[in-house]
């Protein structure tokens, strides 16, 4: 399967290398057979990037999945996070033009914001590309209250992210949602308590990998707090 945003690239460089063939036919010319040969690699390039595999998972409560394909750049405690509070767990992810690009819903449950950030567009893998890239951001909260945020962040190469998730809708993990093209960075923030089920440097699949647990129920003061500060991140 082929994610539909890649179907212009592909046809594009389809439509070159093909016609840049059947003049080479025509006229026997070795530039154009140069140039049929390259964008030929280039419509098998692009196909790839695009791929969108099938992908299946346990849907467990308090299950979290990994939202992209991917490394594990690094799993870090923050002192207070304005949606999922105080012992937050940051996962961050870096996806390269080799990984399958295409984005998956981490967990069940309702979506409570979406928002978009304009910003820079750093070498994903460097940590100050977390807040000064473009990026969005989606908090969700699941079936017991329980609040999960996760980021698509742009990169040096990645300069289009596609977000098709909407306030209010109900998503089931592991779910398409969008991606982030040629190279980026996922992030995902965890309540305090949940176990983390992957390290650093670890591969992951989107959809697939199971990246940490849920456990107990969000707070009355938490849920208050990420209600208020979901705009202000």
């Amino acid at each position: 399967m082929i994610a539909r945003e890649g179907l212009p690239f592909i046809l594009i460089a389809l439509a070159i290398a093909s016609t840049a063939l059947w003049g080479a036919t025509r006229w026997n010319s070795l530039t154009l057979t140069i140039i049929a040969t390259l964008f030929a690699l280039v419509t098998i390039a692009v196909t790839m990037f695009f791929r969108d595999p099938d992908r299946s998972c346990a849907d467990e409560p308090g299950l979290v999945v990994s939202p992209a394909d991917g490394t594990i750049l690094s799993i870090d405690t923050l002192s207070n996070h304005p949606v999922t509070g105080a012992g937050t767990l940051k996962i961050s992810m870096f996806l390269s033009v080799a990984n399958v690009h295409v984005n998956r819903v981490p967990i069940s449950g309702r979506v409570d914001y979406v928002k978009y950030v304009p910003g820079k567009f750093l070498v994903a893998y460097l940590p100050k590309a977390s807040e000064d890239n473009e990026h969005t951001e989606i908090g969700m909260t699941d079936s017991t209250g329980r609040k999960v945020v996760f980021k698509q962040i742009a990169g040096t190469i990645a300069r289009r992210i596609v977000c098709r998730i909407k306030g209010g809708e109900e998503l089931a993990i592991g779910s398409r949602f969008g991606l982030i093209r040629f190279g980026s960075r996922m992030e995902v923030f965890l309540p305090a308590g949940s176990a983390v089920t992957v390290a650093t440097g670890d591969k992951v699949r989107g959809g697939e990998t199971v990246i940490g647990r849920l456990t107990g129920h969000q707070s009355q003061a938490s849920s208050k707090s990420g209600h208020m500060g979901a705009n202000t991140v």
